[in-house]
């Protein structure tokens, strides 16, 4: 479990801006804005895909392949935890919105966040640019009570959600 807030702070690296938007003793909002150089259909496909992108150091697994996602109200970004005994599972978020091409909303509270008494909402929304690409922003608002001070936990998990949607707009980056 240490391991979502220790890897990140050294992990993360884009053009994207990114910022902490908001943090006090109540919670915070984590804002991610990356240029994607791909249409927004296309960029939401591979955004459905989580275990395509997403960092298997930051799950219980250690596997991103254990990730799903279903985009649809109600539906489960999820991981199998396989192996000792049978398979288990987590729930790191559900789906609250799903808008194919332009808004995903899920609510949850990632990585260390989940033993904690908080409310986690992460918004991505997609929109095409005047290039024919996407600009894509992630926004992770969360708010709560946590054992462990909010403002120190906003950095790390920032780095995380961030790391995230950098390495899904790196699937579109061409090589020169």
């Amino acid at each position: 479990m240490l391991r979502f807030l220790i890897l990140p702070l050294a992990l993360i690296g884009s053009t994207a801006a990114a910022e902490v938007f908001a943090s006090d003793d109540r919670g915070f909002v984590s804002r991610h804005e990356v240029p994607v150089a791909a249409a927004p259909d296309a960029v939401w496909a591979a955004l459905m895909r989580p275990e395509l992108y997403w960092n298997g150091d930051h799950s219980w697994s250690g596997n991103a392949a254990n990730f799903t996602l279903s985009p649809r109200a109600g539906g489960c970004f999820c991981e199998l935890l396989p192996g000792e005994g049978g398979s288990g599972s987590v729930e790191h978020a559900r789906v609250v919105m799903a808008q194919p091409g332009r808004r995903l909303v899920l609510r949850g509270a990632f990585g260390p966040l989940q033993s904690e008494a908080v409310v986690g909402t992460l918004v991505v929304e997609l929109a095409q640019d005047d290039g024919g690409g996407t600009r894509m922003r992630w926004t992770y608002t969360v708010g709560g009570y946590a054992a462990y001070p909010m403002e120190a936990l906003s950095g790390p998990v920032d780095a995380v959600i961030g790391e995230q949607a950098a390495r899904l707009a790196a699937r579109f980056e061409q090589d020169d």
